[in-house]
């Protein structure tokens, strides 16, 4: 036994020696070797102690014998111990290296294996925050539109819209009727909010007939208003319109029907901004307006500052105005009359040199409602209840329902009768374009068309007898109709009716 662990251990030291001697480099080849050497050798020193133990027959030599093979293998046990360490060392550094040079190796292969189920193709978005257009932003250069489409743009179409609480009746076809007993709904002075653009009465209209008129739907009748309904329909809510001058007409209509049941310390407004909120504490409900005329974000978004030589818009971000509508019950958008007044530039959120696109205002307005359109159909909460209203008609041009005339608005005084009629400021490419998008929406959006049912009101526009934030040169006093605002509508007025259609299918 004794000559056995001898002659191995013998062995051990003489390939370690031989390893030093030599000069051998200490790589992996060897390492891993060299360090079950030394384990071995260690094994068998303390196997001949043990054996050296056991086998001596007196105690006090085996003590002197340990001792003095103590004293001649101490420093080798030393040397070889160091040994150990730095090839263990130099082994752990190789392994380290080898992760190093293949990090898709071992645990990072695991991991990529993991992920390869869950990847998804996502549409791709700017690594940059992009800066907030205002009416002070430019465009370095500008170049033809590239085609370039937004990311709701191949969807497909939802289930029906939805149409209200009766589906039999169509209550945007009918006519207007003449009623002086149950209309205006409020009476024009009595609203403190009442808007200097739309208040006819106090600007000079003597004739109030605009005030009277009923719309009535062919096949039934409208719900009608009542005040306090609308009000629990309310409570704890947020009702938030989103648009242009047009939408804003609305919510004033949607604030002089509401305000007068709330006495004058439980309600407030808060100044004119961006978004302008009317408070009544008593529900703790609020009417709210969002101006932003384009939808997506523009260089137009200031409520006062907005007459630009040229608009600018983001066409694939709603976030901006989203931040503020997101939160509200009730929203109701429109969007239109700004994309009549010339081509726009599109300046993407992916783009760091401010290099815009041109493009034609429907093609531009397409863009922006698939835009607002991805946001109701990702974002929106679907309890969140969402109307969309259509286009606000106008009547520039009198030989439209007048053959022969070269007027417009001004001084008239009684709607349309004919039923066919549609007056060219009614664009039918953007109402199918329209209904093209919103389709794709399904029961999420409520459309309120209000387009044909306005296009009968040629007598409800302001024309002159609204305030005009410039002096009327002669030139203009003398020709009334060169002035006349034949865009906006006078309240009360048209606009009420809307509101009725809103409270209808809320």
């Amino acid at each position: 036994m004794e000559s056995t662990v001898k002659w191995r251990r013998n062995g051990v030291v003489k390939r370690l020696r031989q390893c030093v001697t030599v000069g051998y480099p200490i790589s992996n080849e060897i390492s891993t070797p060299l360090i079950k050497s030394l384990r071995s050798l260690i094994i068998i020193t303390i196997i001949e102690n043990c054996w050296n133990l056991v086998c001596s027959a007196n105690p006090f030599d085996m003590m002197v014998q340990r001792w003095n093979k103590k004293r001649a293998h101490f420093p080798l046990i030393v040397f070889l111990f160091g040994l150990f360490i730095l090839s263990s060392i130099l082994y752990n550094e190789r392994s380290i290296r080898q992760i190093h040079q293949n990090p898709d190796h071992d645990d990072g292969q695991r991991h990529q294996d993991s992920i390869t189920s869950t990847t998804m193709k996502l549409p791709s978005r700017p690594n940059r925050v992009p800066e907030v257009l205002d009416r002070f932003t430019t465009c370095n250069s500008t170049v033809k539109y590239s085609g370039r489409k937004g990311w709701w743009a191949d969807s497909k179409p939802g289930p029906d819209r939805r149409r209200g609480p009766s589906e039999r009746c169509d209550v945007f076809s009918g006519k207007w009727a003449f009623d002086n007993t149950s209309y205006p709904l409020y009476n024009e002075s009595h609203c403190p909010y009442m808007s200097d653009q739309l208040a006819c009465h106090k600007h000079g209209r003597s004739d109030l007939g605009y005030q009277y008129w009923r719309w009535q739907p062919h096949y039934c009748n409208l719900k009608r208003w009542n005040v306090n309904e609308m009000w629990e329909k309310l409570r704890g809510k947020r009702l938030m319109f989103v648009g242009d001058s047009l939408n804003r007409g609305q919510w004033i209509s949607m604030v002089c029907l509401l305000q007068s049941v709330i006495p004058a310390d439980k309600r407030s407004m808060s100044p004119n901004a961006p978004l302008t909120i009317f408070r009544a504490e008593e529900y703790n409900a609020t009417i709210e307006f969002l101006w932003a005329p384009l939808l997506v974000e523009s260089n137009s978004d200031d409520p006062v500052n907005h007459r630009l030589d040229e608009r600018i818009m983001r066409p694939d971000s709603v976030l901006k105005h989203a931040s503020q509508w997101e939160h509200a019950d009730i929203l109701v958008f429109n969007t239109y009359l700004w994309w009549r007044q010339g081509p726009v530039k599109l300046l993407w959120s992916t783009e760091e040199n401010r290099v815009c696109e041109e493009l034609d205002g429907l093609g531009a307005m397409e863009l922006a409602m698939e835009a607002w359109a991805n946001w109701v159909a990702t974002k929106a909460d679907p309890l969140k209840k969402i109307f969309f209203v259509t286009m606000s008609p106008t009547h520039l041009w009198s030989r439209e329902w007048k053959p022969g005339s070269e007027g417009n608005c001004y001084d008239e005084k009684t709607p349309i009768d004919d039923e066919s009629y549609w007056g060219s400021g009614s664009d039918l490419p953007t109402m199918r374009m329209v209904e093209k998008v919103v389709g794709r929406l399904g029961s999420k959006v409520t459309v309120l068309n209000i387009t044909q049912l306005s296009e009968y009101r040629k007598d409800g526009h302001p024309s002159i007898y609204r305030k005009f934030w410039e002096a009327l040169g002669p030139k203009q006093l003398s020709n009334p109709a060169s002035y006349s605002d034949c865009i906006h509508w006078c309240l009360p007025g048209v606009p009420d009716v809307w509101n009725e259609l809103l409270f209808h299918f809320l």
